[in-house]
């Protein structure tokens, strides 16, 4: 490595990718350990904290903290609490406004964690978004991270601090501040690994790891050990919430390990890397698992409309509507004379307006539900579809509709199915075994 204290800036080499470029000096054994709002809540919750990070150094780790605000909404400095105060004198506040009380959160968060570090007696400092070298592209509410010089939070681990990092937060070019939208702390923790070398980055959440399924629908689900950056952004994108696919799309560009833990559990949790986990079991073939994960979204609603004839000018007249009206479109299938998709239940008022408007007459079926199968493998693995579709069948669950990628089979099913397909998917691929 090159000398100490020089800068190390992520440069956007293509859209949504960095390239990382190192210039630091003596070598480090850096940890970046993510603690999330319900982990900062309370004195009891930042004490344990505390003693995480000691452990770490113990093990000889130089440690960067990140934080998200402390608490949930109705906690008097939780994000969405701070939001609501200045909407409620004026619904109309600007985004530049909302960014700036929105980023206090983790500021004070950032603050009283680095005080509850120095009463214990380790030396630690905070700082914002800004102070961490984090430099955005100047879009309110959902900026991206185009460059990240942390020479400061160096300098402070090379004096033996701690730096304690506000997430969700950057300033532009003008010094305007910007938060990075949902998941933004994640995201922080994640090119802070990755612009310092980081051995790993460790997040804390509420849960114990990234599971085969949500464990509010299935109690057999079980912490994955071991997945790929692929398969925890398909999870993500197809409705699991343990950690933004975002921050997994730039962990991956830079190669960095990242570790998904309980706060109270830390001797458990599931390691994301570029590597498969070669286990046998989980309906696999040459020892790779062809299920990883199940995945699930709710309260969609289905709009099937029939042509009489193909009309490609009113196929791209419906969708570009559509798209103008900031609708996401979810599952999606084109034939000639069909077209089936899906969207938010929220959506379907709107959906239905613009169909209406354009004279076309379709059906709309509410009260659906997305299960979705995912795995790394699965494109080379010959039958899975075929297993997937005999499991529901039966269990009499009807499909409506199917959407595939290389690593995921989605499926439409009735909404009051939903617990029993995936009950029935996680036995099927073997889901409740060692994963």
């Amino acid at each position: 490595m090159a000398a100490a204290g020089a800068a190390v800036r992520l440069v956007p080499c293509a859209a949504g990718h960095y390239l990382i470029n190192y210039t630091w000096g003596e070598e480090m054994k850096i940890l970046v350990q993510k603690y999330g709002g319900t982990s900062v809540s309370t004195l009891e919750k930042r004490e344990l904290v505390a003693q995480r990070i000691s452990d770490a150094m113990d093990e000889g780790f130089r440690v960067v903290v990140v934080v998200s605000a402390m608490g949930r909404k109705g906690d008097p400095y939780a994000t969405d609490t701070l939001k609501s105060l200045p909407l409620e004198v004026y619904p109309d506040t600007s985004l530049r406004e909302l960014d700036l009380v929105m980023s206090c959160g983790e500021t004070i968060s950032a603050v009283v964690m680095a005080a509850t570090l120095c009463r214990r007696g380790t030396k630690s400092s905070a700082f914002t978004g800004a102070q961490a070298g984090f430099l955005t592209d100047g879009h309110y509410s959902e900026a991206e991270v185009i460059d990240c010089q942390p020479s400061k939070l160096k300098e402070a681990l090379q004096r033996g601090d701690v730096p304690v990092v506000a997430g969700f937060q950057g300033v532009d070019a003008d010094g305007e501040v910007n938060t990075l939208g949902r998941g933004g702390s994640d995201t922080t923790a994640v090119i802070l690994g990755a612009a310092l070398e980081a051995e790993k980055v460790e997040i804390f959440t509420d849960v114990s790891g990234i599971m085969t399924a949500d464990p509010g629908i299935l109690k057999e689900a079980r912490i994955i050990q071991h997945i790929t950056y692929g398969e925890v952004c398909q999870l993500a994108y197809e409705g699991a919430k343990v950690i933004h696919p975002r921050a997994v799309e730039v962990a991956m560009r830079n190669n960095v390990d990242v570790v998904v833990k309980n706060l109270e559990e830390p001797e458990r949790g599931t390691l994301i890397t570029g590597e498969a986990s070669m286990k046998e079991g989980n309906y696999s073939t040459r020892g790779r698992r062809a299920v990883t994960g199940i995945a699930h979204s709710m309260e969609l609603v289905q709009f099937l409309i029939e042509f009489d004839s193909p009309d490609k000018n009113r196929e791209l007249e419906i969708f570009e509507r559509i798209g103008e009206a900031g609708v996401n479109i979810d599952l999606i299938s084109v034939f000639p004379l069909l077209k089936a998709f899906t969207v938010k239940e929220e959506y379907s008022g709107k959906v239905a307006d613009i169909l209406d408007r354009l004279g076309t007459p379709y059906k709309m079926e509410k009260g659906c539900a997305k299960v979705s199968v995912v795995g790394v493998s699965m494109h080379s693995i010959p039958g899975v579809m075929a297993r997937v579709v005999k499991a529901l069948n039966e269990q009499g669950i009807e499909i409506k509709q199917t959407g595939d990628s290389n690593i995921t089979i989605s499926l439409l099913i009735r909404q009051d199915d939903l617990r029993e397909a995936v009950k029935t998917l996680h036995e099927n691929f073997y889901l409740g075994k060692d994963s």
